[in-house]
């Protein structure tokens, strides 16, 4: 699929079908976590990969969005292995982390699979109910799998801002 086809075309899906997920289809998605930038290639990600009926189950019990996906994704970063910016407010974690879930979201729409990034939770209960590491910070879920028959992206999808909206040039 071309680029401008995946980007255009991916929307949230939030109805999915019981198919399971082909066990090569989700491994490209998680290569192209793995091949994402990072900020000093510190690669700080640990992708969590929900599949089990325990494992989906423990993310239900912390955000009701999963929609029916038959797998969820928890990125997460490493929060000692950052890049502090200069002045020392901010590090590269989160941004790091989105990043990598961007990319695979877009790998998931290049699959044929569809996806919903998820923030509709609390990080740290979603920490403690999975078991992660103390260092470890989550950002998002990502429901992966495949559309239900009938489901199709909100009616607000295709809206977007005009450019002289969201850019300016210096």
């Amino acid at each position: 699929m071309e680029f401008k086809d995946v980007i255009q075309n991916r929307y949230s899906c939030k109805k999915y079908s019981d198919i399971p997920v082909e066990p090569e289809k989700l491994t490209a998605v998680l290569e192209a976590g793995r091949l994402a930038p990072t900020a000093k290639n510190l690669q700080e990600q640990h992708i969590y990969v929900l599949q089990t009926p325990e494992a989906l189950a423990k993310a239900d019990a912390v955000t009701p969005c999963r929609y029916g996906a038959p797998v969820m994704l928890c990125v997460a970063f490493d929060s000692t292995n950052v890049f502090t910016y200069p002045g020392g407010k901010r590090d590269s974690g989160a941004e790091d982390a989105a990043i990598i879930a961007t990319h695979m979201i877009l790998a998931a729409a290049d699959e044929g699979l569809d996806s919903c990034w998820i923030n509709f939770f609390d990080p740290d209960k979603a920490k403690e109910i999975l078991g992660l590491p103390e260092n470890e910070e989550v950002l998002m879920f990502m429901d992966l799998g495949y559309a239900a028959e009938g489901t199709g992206p909100l009616a607000n999808h295709a809206s977007r801002k005009p450019l002289s909206e969201t850019v300016s040039y210096l």
